[in-house]
């Protein structure tokens, strides 16, 4: 079960990061807007599971670690992403 909830939030994460990704090379083509309330809204989110990541039981064989660091990868991506299309 242990390894099952480690591979779901891996895979989770992973994908937040690509999605998240996905919308920084949007904006960085050349698509722009004023005002992004899905890349803000992505950005919350991914705020928000960092928090739970954070607040969890450390022992969770690194995975935890693990997935904060891609999220700060794919908040980073993301606030990228805001810059490039203000």
């Amino acid at each position: 079960m242990k390894q099952s909830m480690s591979f779901i939030i891996r895979h989770r994460v992973a994908a937040i990061a690509v999605v998240s990704a996905l919308a920084g090379a949007g904006c960085a083509a050349g698509v722009t807007y004023a005002a992004q309330p899905h890349m803000q809204n992505a950005l919350g989110a991914l705020q928000n599971a960092r928090n739970e990541l954070q607040n969890a039981a450390a022992d969770k064989g690194g995975h935890r670690i693990s997935a904060m660091r891609l999220i700060d990868q794919a908040i980073a991506e993301v606030r990228a992403g805001i810059a490039a299309g203000a």
